[in-house]
């Protein structure tokens, strides 16, 4: 049957906010430029359910840019975290050559030497968007980030989509920043296992509330709450029970309360560890 205008619209309309958090928290990776409202609104809307402040990720260097700048204009409430997608790398060395590349990596080192700059993210392998032909791109562009958190002391955070068993390897390889960060964490128990004991950070997204992500909420389980963060990745993975309409920093109360439940934990106990880790895996560069 044919949906009804007023069930379109529904699905496309922000959810409201949720009951604010107890102990204020941080939403770890989060895409405002994306976002419909205001991003003053966004931050606005976010405070007032108990998340303080949000990371914002720049994906590619028109992004980082404003990353940036948007942490400057909030920076009581903003933290700038830049980087060329593991998709958009592949895009420039195949459309425009490997100069076009090294010249994007070179204006993102630029940008995440910058104090409002406390990651340089996302960064890693997918395996999913990127075929064959592109993946020898996109590796050579992880680890010129991993060089660079390192150089910086930023901390690095990854993107991995299908792709575990590389993404690994080229840590292995070329030995982890001091603070790593796996955004939207889609590992099973044994890789949750795997990362938290290097003490890297694990950061759960809305997609843990799918009814069909038991597996990732198998690795929740087995995650030490010092290892754990919160994340939206807004607009994308929109938690439960909104699914299907734009996700917002707003949301983190959703599913913050869903990772408590898995965890068999009070949901102000977790709030607490959470908010905590966050300073700890986004500490302000030094002076």
């Amino acid at each position: 049957m044919p949906q009804s205008k007023a069930a379109r619209a529904a699905r496309v309309e922000i959810p409201p906010l949720p009951e604010p958090l107890a102990v204020p928290v941080i939403d770890s990776h989060t895409h405002i430029d994306m976002q419909e409202p205001e991003p003053a609104l966004v931050l606005e809307r976010a405070a007032a359910v108990g998340v303080e402040r949000v990371v914002q990720i720049g994906c590619d260097v028109e992004r980082a840019h404003w990353a940036v700048k948007t942490a400057t204009e909030h920076p009581d409430r903003v933290w700038a975290a830049v980087a060329l997608h593991p998709n958009e790398a592949p895009r420039l060395e195949l459309e425009h050559g490997p100069a076009a590349l090294d010249a994007a990596l070179e204006e993102i080192a630029e940008l995440a030497a910058l104090p409002q700059v406390r990651a340089v993210g996302e960064t890693g392998l997918d395996h999913f968007r990127t075929g064959p032909e592109g993946r020898a791109a996109q590796e050579r562009s992880f680890r010129r980030h991993i060089a660079l958190a390192k150089e910086l002391d930023r901390t690095l955070v990854i993107h991995d989509r299908d792709a575990h068993r590389d993404v690994l390897r080229v840590l292995e390889e070329e030995g982890a920043p001091a603070r790593t960060v796996f955004h939207c964490f889609s590992g099973d128990a044994a890789m949750a296992r795997h990362c938290a004991e290097r003490g890297w950070f694990l950061s759960f997204a809305g997609n843990v509330t799918f009814r069909s992500a038991e597996p990732l909420r198998e690795a929740l389980a087995v995650t030490p709450p010092q290892r754990l963060l919160v994340e939206t990745d807004a607009p994308f993975l929109t938690p439960a029970p909104f699914r299907g309409r734009p996700n917002a920093p707003h949301l983190i109360p959703h599913t913050l309360r869903a990772m408590a439940g898995v965890l068999g934990m009070d949901e102000t106990e977790l709030a607490r560890h959470i908010a905590d880790n966050s300073r700890r895996a986004f500490p302000a560069p030094a002076a």
